[in-house]
């Protein structure tokens, strides 16, 4: 019988690192892979502090899929929405602002979801108990 010779590991064939493979995204949250907070999660905490609303991952995709775009002042429209819908006791409310409707979290300020005027077209939201017009 002939021995076996080794083969040199080629660029293309580079030994396969389990430990590594399964450490895959489990990495701290909001940081990219050289340990610094990613860009999404710094606008996330610059709007919280500008005007106390947070976005949902959820409210995030669907903006951006959306391409609705919300400017400082209607940001600041729809923060004062907020607290008067959480003034009348309301928990979850519908604000249609000029270009989108933003379902809230009224207890949280968190933005749940989006809609441009196309989707609004279809009529229904549901889990609301209230609506603010801004």
């Amino acid at each position: 019988m002939k021995p076996i010779q080794a083969t040199p590991i080629t660029a293309h064939q580079r030994p396969v690192n389990l430990i590594e493979i399964a450490e895959r995204g489990q990495g701290s949250a909001g940081l990219d892979k050289l340990g610094e907070t990613s860009f999404k999660d710094v606008l996330s905490q610059e709007l919280q502090d500008t005007v106390g609303l947070t976005f949902s991952k959820h409210a995030q995709q669907r903006l951006y899929s959306r391409g609705i775009e919300l400017d400082q002042a209607t940001l600041q429209r729809v923060s004062e929405a907020v607290d008067r819908a959480g003034a009348k006791g309301s928990r979850e409310t519908l604000i249609l602002t000029d270009d989108a409707a933003l379902v809230v979290s009224v207890n949280n300020r968190t933005v749940i979801t989006a809609f441009d005027r196309n989707h609004l077209q279809e009529g229904v939201v549901t889990s609301i108990d209230s609506a603010v017009i801004v």
